[in-house]
Protein backbone atom coordinates (compact mmCIF):
# COMPACT_ATOMS: atom_id res chain seq x y z
CA UNK A 1 0.00 0.00 0.00
CA UNK A 2 1.42 3.55 -1.66
CA UNK A 3 1.63 6.50 1.73
CA UNK A 4 -1.02 8.63 2.14
CA UNK A 5 0.33 12.19 0.67
CA UNK A 6 -0.55 14.76 3.37
CA UNK A 7 -2.22 17.85 2.55
CA UNK A 8 0.07 20.66 1.50
CA UNK A 9 -0.10 24.17 3.80
CA UNK A 10 1.81 26.13 1.15
CA UNK A 11 -0.76 24.97 -1.81
CA UNK A 12 -3.39 27.24 -0.82
CA UNK A 13 -5.26 30.32 -1.82
CA UNK A 14 -4.41 33.82 -0.58
CA UNK A 15 -6.97 35.83 -2.13
CA UNK A 16 -9.73 35.30 -4.68
CA UNK A 17 -11.82 38.41 -6.97
CA UNK A 18 -15.37 36.32 -6.04
CA UNK A 19 -16.79 39.22 -8.39
CA UNK A 20 -14.72 38.94 -11.43
CA UNK A 21 -16.99 36.15 -13.29
CA UNK A 22 -20.08 38.19 -12.25
CA UNK A 23 -18.78 41.81 -13.91
CA UNK A 24 -16.77 39.95 -16.55
CA UNK A 25 -17.28 37.16 -19.55
CA UNK A 26 -13.83 34.98 -18.60
CA UNK A 27 -12.74 33.67 -21.81
CA UNK A 28 -9.01 32.24 -20.90
CA UNK A 29 -6.56 32.06 -17.90
CA UNK A 30 -3.40 32.37 -17.70
CA UNK A 31 -1.13 31.89 -15.12
CA UNK A 32 1.78 34.36 -14.48
CA UNK A 33 4.27 34.34 -11.16
CA UNK A 34 5.14 37.42 -9.30
CA UNK A 35 8.53 39.56 -8.29
CA UNK A 36 7.67 39.85 -4.78
CA UNK A 37 10.05 40.92 -2.08
CA UNK A 38 10.54 39.68 0.79
CA UNK A 39 7.75 41.39 3.77
CA UNK A 40 5.65 40.84 0.95
CA UNK A 41 5.77 37.13 0.55
CA UNK A 42 5.47 36.56 4.48
CA UNK A 43 2.35 38.72 4.59
CA UNK A 44 1.00 36.33 1.97
CA UNK A 45 1.82 33.70 4.42
CA UNK A 46 -0.36 34.93 6.87
CA UNK A 47 -3.34 35.27 4.28
CA UNK A 48 -4.01 39.08 3.74
CA UNK A 49 -3.95 40.24 0.50
CA UNK A 50 -6.80 42.12 -1.56
CA UNK A 51 -7.13 41.63 -5.60
CA UNK A 52 -10.71 42.71 -5.81
CA UNK A 53 -9.84 46.59 -7.09
CA UNK A 54 -6.95 45.23 -9.25
CA UNK A 55 -6.10 44.74 -12.88
CA UNK A 56 -2.90 43.80 -15.25
CA UNK A 57 -1.48 46.38 -17.75
CA UNK A 58 0.90 46.19 -20.21
CA UNK A 59 3.03 48.58 -20.36
CA UNK A 60 6.81 48.80 -22.45
CA UNK A 61 6.46 44.79 -23.11
CA UNK A 62 6.10 43.89 -19.75
CA UNK A 63 2.72 43.14 -17.59
CA UNK A 64 1.83 44.55 -14.10
CA UNK A 65 -0.44 44.17 -11.75
CA UNK A 66 -1.67 47.62 -10.14
CA UNK A 67 -3.98 48.60 -7.77
CA UNK A 68 -3.40 44.93 -5.71
CA UNK A 69 -3.38 45.07 -1.86
CA UNK A 70 -0.84 43.14 0.40
CA UNK A 71 -0.68 44.94 3.91
CA UNK A 72 2.67 45.65 5.51
CA UNK A 73 4.21 43.28 7.75
CA UNK A 74 3.97 43.93 11.08
CA UNK A 75 7.52 42.21 12.56
CA UNK A 76 9.59 43.88 9.54
CA UNK A 77 9.63 47.85 11.02
CA UNK A 78 11.92 49.83 8.60
CA UNK A 79 12.45 47.28 6.00
CA UNK A 80 8.45 47.13 4.91
CA UNK A 81 7.39 47.00 1.43
CA UNK A 82 4.83 49.52 0.41
CA UNK A 83 0.74 48.00 0.63
CA UNK A 84 -0.06 49.43 -3.16
CA UNK A 85 2.86 49.30 -5.00
CA UNK A 86 2.96 47.96 -8.94
CA UNK A 87 4.24 44.20 -9.21
CA UNK A 88 5.84 42.83 -12.19
CA UNK A 89 4.32 39.69 -13.46
CA UNK A 90 6.42 36.99 -14.93
CA UNK A 91 5.50 35.17 -18.02
CA UNK A 92 6.59 34.12 -21.47
CA UNK A 93 7.49 36.76 -23.82
CA UNK A 94 4.86 34.90 -26.71
CA UNK A 95 1.90 34.54 -24.27
CA UNK A 96 2.75 38.34 -22.95
CA UNK A 97 2.82 39.46 -26.71
CA UNK A 98 -0.32 37.36 -27.27
CA UNK A 99 -2.49 38.87 -24.16
CA UNK A 100 -0.94 42.48 -25.37
CA UNK A 101 -2.99 42.00 -28.97
CA UNK A 102 -6.30 40.64 -27.34
CA UNK A 103 -6.01 43.70 -25.01
CA UNK A 104 -5.15 46.14 -27.72
CA UNK A 105 -7.13 44.81 -30.65
CA UNK A 106 -10.35 42.91 -29.29
CA UNK A 107 -10.80 45.66 -26.28
CA UNK A 108 -10.59 42.83 -23.91
CA UNK A 109 -9.48 43.42 -19.92
CA UNK A 110 -6.97 41.34 -17.79
CA UNK A 111 -8.33 40.24 -14.52
CA UNK A 112 -6.45 39.09 -11.42
CA UNK A 113 -8.76 35.87 -10.67
CA UNK A 114 -6.91 34.18 -7.69
CA UNK A 115 -3.63 34.87 -5.83
CA UNK A 116 -2.24 31.51 -4.60
CA UNK A 117 0.97 29.49 -3.88
CA UNK A 118 1.72 26.72 -6.12
CA UNK A 119 2.57 23.33 -4.71
CA UNK A 120 6.40 24.59 -5.35
CA UNK A 121 5.73 27.69 -2.48
CA UNK A 122 5.91 30.21 -5.29
CA UNK A 123 3.16 32.80 -5.38
CA UNK A 124 1.06 32.74 -8.54
CA UNK A 125 -1.52 34.62 -9.76
CA UNK A 126 -4.64 33.21 -12.30
CA UNK A 127 -5.01 35.71 -14.82
CA UNK A 128 -8.50 35.75 -16.74
CA UNK A 129 -8.51 37.17 -20.07
CA UNK A 130 -12.31 38.68 -20.21
CA UNK A 131 -14.66 41.28 -21.97
CA UNK A 132 -16.95 43.76 -19.30
CA UNK A 133 -21.02 42.33 -19.17
CA UNK A 134 -23.49 44.57 -19.64
CA UNK A 135 -25.96 44.83 -17.12
CA UNK A 136 -28.54 42.96 -18.77
CA UNK A 137 -25.72 40.05 -19.13
CA UNK A 138 -25.61 40.40 -15.41
CA UNK A 139 -29.33 40.03 -15.02
CA UNK A 140 -28.88 37.07 -16.87
CA UNK A 141 -26.58 35.44 -14.88
CA UNK A 142 -28.66 36.23 -11.66
CA UNK A 143 -31.26 34.44 -13.09
CA UNK A 144 -29.69 31.29 -14.10
CA UNK A 145 -28.27 31.27 -10.45
CA UNK A 146 -30.93 31.64 -8.78
CA UNK A 147 -32.98 29.13 -10.75
CA UNK A 148 -30.41 26.70 -10.16
CA UNK A 149 -30.26 26.92 -6.48
CA UNK A 150 -34.66 26.91 -6.37
CA UNK A 151 -33.59 23.76 -8.75
CA UNK A 152 -31.40 21.99 -6.06
CA UNK A 153 -34.18 23.38 -3.45
CA UNK A 154 -37.54 21.21 -5.22
CA UNK A 155 -35.09 18.00 -6.16
CA UNK A 156 -33.83 18.02 -2.36
CA UNK A 157 -37.37 18.36 -0.72
CA UNK A 158 -38.88 15.93 -3.02
CA UNK A 159 -36.38 13.25 -2.78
Amino acid sequence: MAPRKKADPSNKTVAENRKARYNYAIEDTFEAGLVLGGTEVKSLRNGKANIAESYASYEDGELWLINSHIPEYLQANRFNHEPRRRRKLLMSKREISRLSQAVAREGMTLIPLKLYFNERGRAKLQLGLGKGKKVHDKRETEKKRDWNREKSRLMRDRG
